[in-house]
């Protein structure tokens, strides 16, 4: 029998691919092991006691929530009295949530306008000094948030600097309260809180955008406007969405900064009732309950965020 006429072979599977394959998926299930216990033991945990709290009762004589650890024992009383606190016709927490949006809303889009330059100049003009403005990015954050809030009480005081130069160059003739509740001071405060996320977010992005698509802009005859429009700023939209969630996410159940700067009633946000209720005898679990429903309004920007990143993936790919 020649070669030609000879019937083919076939080559048998190699006995220990499915053994390899079988190894390979139980490492990357060992590696995610303690990832997975921690996000048990730090956040599902902790998650199910507030809602067995939020879901649970009250002891009228001692004024203390009992967690009810058992959903089928669970009440509805906490929910429906937070429902009448937000809608109701003696609602008091709907104006707070709707100041909250605003003053996040402002203060994100503050964020942006200020970020977006700085971390464009950084990763575009920069040059061999881009070292040195990143370290000063970073600087802030080797210094506690309480500290940097506490420095701008001291400037914002009624004889703090910045009212001695506003009266000493004759924009203002008496010292003004800025921590005696003014929204601006609030927005001022979140801002500059958080800037820096941001700024660090958007650099990584922009710098990541290859300069070739660029100069192909300019080369096509864009001039610089009509290249960051139609070239930078859409490149870099997925990089505005991570920094924007990274930023207003934390915004949302701010507490200590509108605390710490105004400490009034007319500028409490969420997190000022939320911090409040947890603390008051017999409403910890509306307080409980609060905290659900801000979870579960934070999930749908995180949401949108995976999926967009999905599509954007799909779309590069």
């Amino acid at each position: 029998m020649t070669a030609a006429t000879a019937p083919a072979q076939t080559t048998p599977q190699q006995p220990g691919r499915a053994d390899r394959k079988r190894q390979s998926r139980l490492f990357w299930v060992l590696l995610a092991l303690p990832g997975i216990l921690w996000l048990t033991l730090l956040f599902i945990v902790p998650f199910y006691a507030v809602l067995a709290i939020a879901m649970g009762q009250l002891d009228r004589l001692f004024e203390s929530p009992i967690a009810v650890w058992n959903p089928l024992g669970w009440s509805s009383s906490n929910v429906i009295n937070v429902w009448h606190d937000l809608v109701g016709s003696s609602s008091f927490a709907g104006p707070i949530v709707l100041r909250t949006i605003w003053y996040v809303a402002v203060a994100s889009l503050v964020c942006l306008v200020i970020a977006y330059p700085a971390a464009y100049f950084v990763a575009r003009f920069a040059g061999r000094r881009k070292g040195l403005f990143l370290i000063l990015l970073i600087a802030p954050f080797w210094i506690s948030y309480m500290m940097r809030m506490l420095a701008w009480i001291d400037l914002l005081q009624t004889d703090g600097y910045v009212n001695k130069a506003l009266t000493s160059i004759g924009i203002i003739s008496t010292p003004i309260d800025w921590l005696g509740g003014k929204s601006f001071t609030v927005i001022l405060g979140m801002v500059y809180g958080y800037i820096p996320y941001l700024i660090l977010v958007l650099y990584a992005g922009l710098d990541r955008i290859d300069p070739a698509l660029i100069e192909a802009g300019r080369d096509l005859g864009l001039n610089r406007v009509r290249t960051f429009i139609h070239v930078t700023l859409p490149l870099s939209r997925q990089t505005i969405l991570t920094g924007m969630l990274i930023t207003v996410l934390p915004m949302i159940g701010d507490y200590y900064t509108n605390q710490l700067m105004s400490g009034s009633a007319n500028t409490s946000m969420i997190g000022n009732l939320i911090q409040g209720q947890l603390g008051t005898p017999g409403l910890e679990g509306q307080g409980a309950v609060l905290s659900m429903l801000l979870l579960l309004v934070l999930l749908v920007p995180m949401i949108y965020y995976v999926v967009a990143t999905n599509r954007s993936g799909r779309e590069a790919g």
